[in-house]
Formats: structure tokens, sequence, C-alpha cells
């Protein structure tokens, strides 16, 4: 336990994910125009970056997506990085491994896959009904333009509505 009693923490919370894109444009497009999710940041940032992530030059463009009106202590927020340099591709889509998986955002699913479709981005959706706390939700999956998954479901699988 910290020093300071005012130090507050939430154990075992997530902060945030990185995704490594390879088309800024193409994955704003997808995850703010089509997810729906609101530019909290755009900046350049210099670090040792390849010390602490073996990445290809210490220069990296950093966009912070999420809820303007959450802070971000209080919501997961979405970071989309550009490294200056080469970074190889990812491997290509397969059947589920261990490791990463997917990313899943709370959306109004029918809505979010027209904006998608409408610029062409995500793929065929994958769609399948699932039992939920409050009756069965239907849940969609798409495809990043990295070709990362994405979990599209209309609300919590887990609690009681």
């Amino acid at each position: 336990m910290p020093a300071d009693a005012n130090f507050l923490t939430v154990p075992a919370a997530i902060h945030h994910a990185v995704l490594i894109v390879r088309d800024l444009d193409a994955s704003l497009r997808f995850y703010r125009d089509g997810i729906g999710l609101d530019v909290l940041r755009d900046r350049q940032v210099e670090g040792d970056w390849p010390g602490l992530f073996d990445a290809p030059s210490r220069s990296l463009r950093a966009v912070f997506l999420g809820d303007p009106r959450v802070p971000d202590d209080h919501a997961g927020v979405l970071e989309l990085n550009v490294f200056d340099g080469d970074v190889p591709a990812g491997p290509p889509p397969s059947p589920p491994v261990t490791g990463f998986f997917l990313l899943s955002f709370f959306v109004d699913v029918e809505a979010t896959l027209s904006r998608l479709a409408a610029l062409g981005l995500g793929g065929p959706p994958r769609r399948v009904d699932q039992p939920g706390p409050g009756g069965p939700i239907s849940i969609a999956v798409v495809r990043d333009p990295d070709g990362l998954r994405v979990l599209l479901t209309p609300g919590s699988i887990t609690r009681s509505a």
C-alpha cells in the first residue's frame, strides 16, 4: 500500500489497450467513424521505445480514442500507435490461439454494422445470439484494417439489466 493515504488505485482495472497500426487513416475511419469513439488526444511522442519495446525508432504517433464524457481512469481507452520506421505485419487472421484475441465494444450493433458497411470497413460480419442476464443479445464480430477481431455487443453478458 502506498505511503500516501490519498493515493487511489483500482486493483486490476484495465486502463487502455494499444494497437500498432499500419494505416492510421484507415484505423481512424474504423474506430472513430465506424465504431463511434472520439479522438481524446493526438500527439507525437519521443522516448526510448527501442529499449522498452524493441521498436524501430524513438518516435511514434499516439492517438487516444474513447468517450470524452468518461474520465480515462473510469473507462478503457484505445490507443493507436504508428512508429517512425517499419513494423512487420502481424500474423494473418487465424482460429483462436493463446494470447490476445479481440477487442470488444458496447455499441448499437446494427447501427455500427451499417456505418462500417457504408465506410467499406469491417468485412462480412459474423453474428450469433447469446444468452444474457436480461435475455438474448445479438453480437457480431468484424475485422479492423489490420485484421484484428472486434466484437460488437449491445450490453453486458454478466450483469442483470
